[in-house]
């Protein structure tokens, strides 16, 4: 942590938001484990992008594919709320062995990182769109494929929402989820990976 002092104070601030009322000792702690699943994270990605599929499939479960399964039986395409969460990589990895889908990021400035992240995403997966390609989204929805979108953004007043988050009023989500729900008519299905400390990755 001695190494990330802005990062270390922005989640002390964020901290402090959400649980104005816990123990400082006990913020700290939360503080101590989020930087531990930072360091978690990067060897997560590593795996994420490099490990091939039997050697991932040892290490997790998948519940819930029935509510794919349904969609794809009323011809829907799906929506697939995801949050950027440090978890991220290796459960997108994970759901596209399941399900191949189409990935929504935001392109890095560095060339070579930018081919790295796609050429390791797509792994499991069919494609990356940026997240400015709206049109593109909702044809794709409209094809009946599986779309993974974080709206955990803000966009600033005109294109987000504020609403509740813990302890804070008015926290930001982009208003991207209404639209391509509104044009595509996808199935819309949360997302998200739990570490099981003493058994495989649930996801």
């Amino acid at each position: 942590m001695r190494f990330l002092k802005h990062r270390v104070a922005i989640a002390r601030r964020n901290l402090t938001l959400c649980f104005p009322n816990m123990p400082q000792a006990e913020r700290e702690a939360l503080l101590v484990q989020n930087f531990e699943s930072v360091g978690m994270g990067l060897f997560e990605t590593g795996m994420a992008w490099f490990w091939p599929n039997w050697r991932i499939e040892r290490w997790f479960h998948v519940s819930g594919l029935e509510h794919i399964q349904k969609a794809r039986d009323n011809h829907q395409g799906v929506l697939l709320i995801g949050l950027h969460f440090l978890t991220l990589e290796l459960g997108a990895r994970i759901f596209g062995i399941h399900n191949p889908g189409i990935g929504v990021y935001r392109p890095h400035d560095n060339k070579l990182m930018d081919w790295l992240q796609t050429w390791g995403r797509m792994r499991s997966n069919k494609s990356m769109l940026d997240r400015k390609d709206v049109k593109g989204m909702i044809r794709a929805l409209k094809q009946g494929d599986i779309i993974w979108y974080a709206p955990d953004h803000d966009y600033g007043p005109r294109s987000s929402v504020f609403a509740p988050l813990f302890a804070v009023e008015k926290a930001a989500t982009t208003t991207g989820s209404y639209i391509l729900v509104r044009m595509g008519k996808p199935a819309i299905i949360p997302f998200t990976r739990v570490v099981c400390r003493m058994a495989k990755v649930m996801s």
